[in-house]
Formats: structure tokens, C-alpha cells, sequence
């Protein structure tokens, strides 16, 4: 029962047209002793809050855990919830990594595709729509999603380092054995390349489970230094938006690039 409600919840939320619906890993703790099981969801929600979704291999083009410098393609069950659940994964900086496959929706209306498209940093969306002669309204969008989550397993030694997805966060510090009192630096990639002068959203969750949001920007090296506090939990979130490629049903493509961690506490 609760599988099925988590299913149907989530089909929902990930249908909504017109709100910003994140999509992010979240492990169950973020700092595991050596020699026990890691249990990780896959989430969607808002305002880093958000429903278990059930996993679906045929559904990511990519689910896998990087540990020091190995990629491990993770064989996980369909119809898992949580979704990610791994025994013994060993010591070090555990890298989790999912990417799903294209979903598709509707706008029906122009204002839910512009508030989107300004919410996530694309002022000339309209311009850009208007001069490739799309229609106002009952037009298509296909978005992905881009994850990874930090993990401290035992020693936590090791660092983040980039796997190839289409659009990522790399972590330019282990935040479980580095000084993080300056911030946390992390640079933007887009097929490889930086993205500079990029919006990074930023959802910080304090111990007493409230959240805060913040938007940053990628200097030039597509890299943003965040600032971060012991004992609270970060999601950072980074959208492209692109032209579809033509002949298919969408005629936008939003690609959603995540990072989830957690700040020891002092």
C-alpha cells in the first residue's frame, strides 16, 4: 500500500506543470559506520520536502555509486522503496548518482511555463519562444533529472569528481573531512563544459527541520562558493533549459542537475 501511494504521489508532483518540482537523493543518513547498509530515496518535492519514489530501473539511464574513483552500476529492485538500499558499500567518500530518463508534459497555458522559466533563471524565455513561431498555449516541455549525493562512509576519505552526465554538480570538497568554514565550492558542468554565470538555487535545512532558500551564481570557471553551517543538510539545484531537438512532440528540454549533502555537526 504504501509503495502504491508513493507511486501515485509522485507521478503527481513530477506532472505538475508551472512549479519548480525538485528531484533529489537523500540518504537516511548522510555519515554511515563502517561495515553497515547505506538506504538512500529518490525524491520529488518543493522546498526541500518531498515524496519517496518507487524505483524503477527502466525508468533512469543511469543509477550508480562511485567510490573511490570506481563507478559500481547499482542493480537496485523495481518497485524499491526506499529506492537506493546497499549493503556494506565500504569506507570512503560514497558518491551516489541516478539520471532518469525524458518524461514529457503539457503547458496549457503560457503564464505556468514563463513562471517556471523565471523562477530557473530565463528572463527571455518569451523572447526565445516567440522567435522559433511556437504557440502560447498547449505546448510540450520533456525534462531530465541529474543527481548526486554525498555520502561519509567510515573514514569518508576521498573526493567528488565529474561522471559524465549531461549536466552535474561536482563537489570541489569532501564536506565530511574538509574545513568547510569558508564554504562549500562546487562547479557547474553542462555536457562537460562550465557553466558560468549560472543560477544555483540553494535549500538549506537546519536541525529543527526548517528550511531557507538562497540563489547563488557560478563565476566565470563555473564554480560558486556557498556558504554552510555544522549540522545542516543542503540540497543545490541547477536547471538548463534548451530547445528540443525538432521533429519530437516537445518543443523545450529543462535538464536538472542536483547535489545533496550534509555538514557535520560540531
Amino acid at each position: 500500500m504504501f509503495r502504491a501511494l508513493a507511486l501515485i504521489f509522485g507521478m503527481f508532483v513530477t506532472a505538475c506543470p508551472g512549479a519548480a518540482h525538485e528531484f533529489w537523493i537523500e540518504p537516511h543518513e548522510y555519515q554511515v559506520e563502517s561495515g553497515n547498509d547505506l538506504v538512500a530515496d529518490l525524491l520529488v518535492g518543493q522546498t526541500f520536502e518531498g515524496a519517496p519514489q518507487v524505483f524503477f530501473p527502466d525508468r533512469a539511464t543511469r543509477s550508480e555509486l562511485m567510490l573511490n574513483g570506481q563507478i559500481i552500476p547499482y542493480d537496485g529492485r523495481m518497485g524499491d522503496v526506499p529506492a537506493i538500499q546497499v549493503a556494506e558499500p565500504g569506507d570512503g567518500l560514497l558518491v551516489l548518482l541516478h539520471e532518469t530518463r525524458a518524461t514529457t508534459l503539457k503547458y496549457k497555458a503560457w503564464e505556468d511555463f514563463a513562471a517556471f522559466a523565471a523562477h530557473k533563471d530565463f528572463p527571455d524565455i518569451e523572447a526565445r519562444h516567440a522567435e522559433r513561431g511556437l504557440p502560447p498555449k498547449d505546448f510540450f516541455e520533456s525534462y531530465t533529472r541529474h543527481a548526486k549525493a554525498l555520502v561519509g562512509v567510515g573514514d569518508a576519505e576521498g573526493a567528488d569528481q565529474e561522471t559524465g552526465m549531461e549536466t552535474e554538480f561536482v563537489a570541489l570538497a569532501n564536506p565530511y573531512s574538509d574545513d568547510l568554514s569558508q564554504g562549500m565550492r562546487v562547479r557547474l558542468l553542462y555536457q562537460g563544459n562550465v557553466r558560468a554565470d549560472a543560477q544555483v538555487e540553494v535549500f538549506d535545512r537546519a536541525p529543527d527541520k526548517t528550511v531557507t532558500v538562497s540563489l547563488y551564481r557560478t563565476d566565470a570557471f563555473g564554480e560558486a562558493l556557498i556558504p554552510v553551517l555544522p549540522g545542516h543538510t543542503y540540497l543545490f539545484d541547477a536547471v538548463v533549459l534548451r530547445p528540443a531537438p525538432e521533429g519530437g512532440r516537445p518543443v523545450w528540454q529543462s535538464l536538472w542537475a542536483a547535489l545533496t549533502f550534509a555538514v557535520p555537526g560540531q
